[in-house]
Parts: structure tokens; sequence; C-alpha cells
């Protein structure tokens, strides 16, 4: 007999207490943006993100993400980065991104953080109902040296029934920071990317990296990947675009086209499985 919650558990979820936290597993969209490559300081995102977030109110999508450093680019290809970084405890963040305010959309959002002591964060702001909710910033900023400092927390962020968490580009790469997260009820992690590099540097063998990176990490902690990447060229940098929506059993269900902008969309249901680590967690499954 499966849970008459429609969630296909063979055990009841009124019986454990879920019931009404789950409800008759309602769906949810998400979507990965492959943005333009811009130039380095370039705020021109800005307005193409105001567009996708319109496009996800009309097609009922619930969580958008965006790139790494969508807004003004890694800073480590500026001279002075200062110029394009964004303030976050001063209201500077939030003005920014007024224009992407929305009822029913939560935008992930990659750009440099300028802290009041003056130190560089590469980092993700959680822009829901017009209001900054939370902020990642990266742990591992690059695997050489980079002009950002380290971040060191991992926290999870809720829209609704979903628990997710937010890792930046590089650190997909350590297998840590997602179990910490998962360990925290996140059953989604979301990816913003910038594999932008110098022409000569550039290949699409990172894209098969990022692909394997995530689907280790869906893998192993039984959660969805959502990774959302640049595409393209700028002239001095080329990014072959990563962005890949990766369901729990390691399933590529969604790829973007390579170099180009692409919207990847999955919807996703919530309902109660056992879990690796607990007799019972919430999961996801596509529809």
């Amino acid at each position: 007999m499966t849970c008459p919650c429609l969630c296909e558990s063979p055990v009841n979820c009124s019986d454990l207490g879920l019931e009404s936290r789950i409800g008759y597993c309602e769906g949810m969209k998400v979507a990965a943006y492959q943005a333009p490559l811009l130039a380095t300081g370039s705020m021109y995102a800005l307005g193409l993100i105001q567009k996708q977030v319109r496009k996800c109110e009309a097609e009922g999508i619930t969580v958008l993400c965006c790139p790494e450093a969508i807004l003004g680019g890694l800073a480590d290809y500026s001279e002075n980065p200062n110029r394009f970084a964004l303030s976050s405890d001063d209201g500077q963040l939030s003005s920014a991104l007024t224009p992407l305010a929305s009822d029913t959309v939560t935008s992930i959002i990659g750009f440099s953080e300028l802290t009041s002591d003056g130190t560089l964060y590469n980092a993700a702001v959680i822009f829901q109902s017009g209001r900054v909710v939370g902020l990642y910033r990266k742990v591992h900023p690059a695997i050489r040296r980079s002009v950002y400092a380290a971040g060191s927390e991992t926290p999870v962020f809720r829209v609704g029934e979903l628990m997710f968490g937010v890792v930046i580009c590089n650190d997909s790469n350590y297998p840590e920071l997602a179990r910490l997260m998962t360990a925290q009820g996140a059953a989604a992690l979301f990816v913003p990317t910038n594999n932008g590099l110098p022409n000569e540097r550039a290949s699409p063998k990172l894209n098969a990296a990022a692909r394997d990176a995530d689907i280790a990490l869906a893998v192993a902690n039984r959660i969805w990947v959502i990774r959302a990447d640049v595409g393209g060229q700028n002239g001095k940098l080329t990014s072959y675009g990563s962005s890949e929506i990766v369901d729990p059993d390691g399933n590529v269900m969604r790829r973007a086209r390579p170099q180009r902008t692409d919207m990847l969309v999955a919807e996703l249901k919530m309902g109660c499985a056992p879990g690796p680590d607990r007799t019972h967690r919430k999961t996801l499954r596509a529809t």
C-alpha cells in the first residue's frame, strides 16, 4: 500500500507526521539560466535577468538560478573590481536588484560582494519578494589564486517546501560542502558557475568535468543538482557553457546548448522516501 499523499512512499506519511507538510506533492519548477558571457565590468546582465524573471513568472517557475559573477563578471579579470562590486551591508545590493523583484520567483544571482572592511567575496545572493534573504560566499575561490577572500559558511535556504543549498563553481569539487548542506535538510543544490577562461585555456573538457562533479554530488547525497553557467565569447574570454540539471539518480535531465544562451527548466515534486542518512527525508522527483 502506498502513501495516500501520492508521494508513492510505501509508508503512510500521516503515520510519521509528514502529511501536513507534504500535502499532495505539488510540483515546483526550477530553472537554470545560461547567460551570455559579457565583458568584465558589464552590468548589462541585470536587464537580461529581469527578462528571465518575467518569463519565469509567466511559466510558473519558482526558483531561477543565474551564473557566478553574472553581475560585473569575475573580479580576477579586472584591474579595479571595486567599481562593480556591490555592498551587502548598506542597502546597495538590495537597491541594485530592485528590477528583479517578484512575488513568485526567487532568484539566485552571482556577484562580487564588497564588505565594509574592504574584503571582496565571490558571492551569490538569494533574492526573494524584493528582499535579500540570504548570501553564500564561495569557500574555494580558485584553484590557483584569486583576489577574492574565502567564505566559511554553508547555509541552507527555503522556498516553500524546498530546502536547498548553494555552492559556487569550484566549490562543487569539494563534496564535504554538499554533505554539510544535505545534513541540514537540503534536497537540491544550485551551482552558479562561470567557466569563462582566456581563449587559449578554454576547453569543452570543463563541461565534462562539471558533469562528473554534478553526477557524483547528486548520487552521493540523493539530491538534485542545478548548475547555471555562462556561454559564448566576449573577445578575451570563452565559455562552452556547462549548465545542466541532474536528478538524484545521476541522470542528466536537462543540458544547455554549448556556447549558447539557454534556459533549462525542470518540474520537481516534493515527496517522502527513505534517504541515505535518515529514516525518512524529503526528496524531489521530476515530472
